[in-house]
């Protein structure tokens, strides 16, 4: 690991922060809930994962997309304090699947996860995530040229910075190439920044206030609540296996056994209790940030940390909190489509590093219906606000048919 002095990791926390705060803001926009709240649950539950895990695993956690439905139901019937218990009784639900994942065995675990599924999974994530980079480009269902051509002038400084430049500046291209869209687009009149001279300097908003100090509602709202929102941690645990698989894989870590998968799983819900306390959205470990990672190549595990202090410190600075939520959508969608696209790069790179035998017909078919069913379905309902994921299908149907195809044709 390479020696970065305080400065220079203060730097690459920035990064990861401006890398999540899109989607983390977003979460709470969609469903209702205040995005400053959402930002301070962000940071304190990275911080309470990190404390769980070790202080080995570089994962930052934000809002979670899976609950957004559920969330956005019980807040409209039934106000903040039901939600505060749905999302409390979701980290319960976390913790007591980490529990049984410990009595089993992480060996057992891993079984159910080897190369041939876990590869195409990575995959899936990411290409999964790719109709999002290219949404944030279009303007009524059409991609708007300048859009298109602030996304294309963020993408072309990554490469350039990534490939050519030397030292510091290698590792901080993403963080160089959103001011570089930032100033462009705001002379392209594309910036207005009146939000942020209408911002405080230093507080929340009286609807953050509500929100934090609102308290969980143990009542048949909360039950209804709790019916509504906890169960989605049994699809989510799906995908967080995927998550940490492909943290691991970038990093070059075994995360399954050192600090151990069920500390990964008490670490998502710790945070989701935080947030459920706060009144934040459930979190989750950000794929954005694992890309971050394969981007730069900086693995240290406090720079997430100093990422999560900053998200902190931000939460409660009006102006900073809107500068960013400013940035350009265009600007965004630049950064996602290399973010996105190194996720799914990484999958490549984990089926050639395990050099499977793609003329096998066992591997081609596993790998066939992660594929169809991991990119062609968005999300399958279930009962009433519950849904399971195409992702969380996809790797369902991955670990049957790796334990139900022989292992030679």
């Amino acid at each position: 690991m390479q020696d970065i002095n305080v400065c220079k990791k203060t730097i690459l926390g920035l990064q990861h922060v401006l890398a999540m705060f899109g989607a983390t803001v977003l979460v709470p926009i969609l469903t209702g809930l205040n995005p400053g709240v959402a930002i301070l649950s962000a940071g304190l539950g990275t911080l309470a994962f990190h404390a769980v895990t070790k202080g080995i695993v570089p994962v930052f956690l934000g809002s979670s997309f899976a609950f957004i439905s559920a969330i956005s139901l019980i807040l409209s019937q039934f106000g903040i304090g039901a939600v505060k218990t749905g999302i409390l009784a979701t980290g319960m639900v976390y913790i007591i699947m980490a529990t049984i994942i410990k009595r089993v065995g992480v060996d057992v675990v891993k079984s159910f996860f080897p190369p041939i599924v876990v590869g195409p999974i990575i995959m899936v994530i990411g290409l999964r995530l790719s109709p999002t980079a290219i949404d944030m480009l279009r303007i009524d269902g059409v991609i708007d040229v300048k859009n298109a051509f602030i996304a294309m002038l963020v993408v072309m400084t990554v490469m350039v910075i990534s490939i050519f430049s030397k030292g510091f500046f290698k590792m901080v291209p993403i963080l160089i190439a959103v001011i570089v869209g930032y100033i462009v687009a705001y002379f392209m009149g594309m910036v207005d920044m009146q939000t942020v001279k209408d911002a405080s300097w230093v507080g929340f908003s009286p609807e953050a206030w509500k929100h934090i100090t609102t308290l969980p509602d143990f009542s048949t709202a909360g039950l209804n609540a709790i019916i509504a929102i906890a169960p989605i941690a049994l699809v989510v645990f799906i995908e967080h296996i995927g998550d940490i698989t492909t943290n691991g894989a970038v990093v070059g870590k075994n995360f399954f056994e050192e600090p151990g998968i069920h500390r990964t799983m008490i670490g998502d819900g710790l945070a989701t209790m935080v947030a459920g306390f706060l009144g934040g959205p459930a979190n989750t470990t950000y794929g954005e940030n694992t890309g971050v990672l394969a981007v730069t190549k900086v693995y240290d595990p406090s720079i997430i940390r100093i990422a999560a202090c900053f998200a902190i410190v931000l939460s409660v600075c009006g102006k900073f909190t809107a500068m960013v939520q400013i940035i350009p959508v265009a600007v965004m969608g630049g950064i996602s489509i290399i973010l996105f696209g190194m996720i799914a790069a990484v999958g490549v790179r984990t089926l050639v590093e395990e050099q499977l035998d793609f003329t096998n017909s066992r591997n081609l078919l596993i790998a066939a219906v992660i594929f169809v069913i991991g990119i062609g379905i968005t999300d399958v309902p279930i009962i009433n606000t519950i849904t399971i994921s195409g992702l969380a299908l996809a790797a369902l149907f991955g670990v049957i048919l790796n334990k139900l195809l022989p292992e030679n044709d």
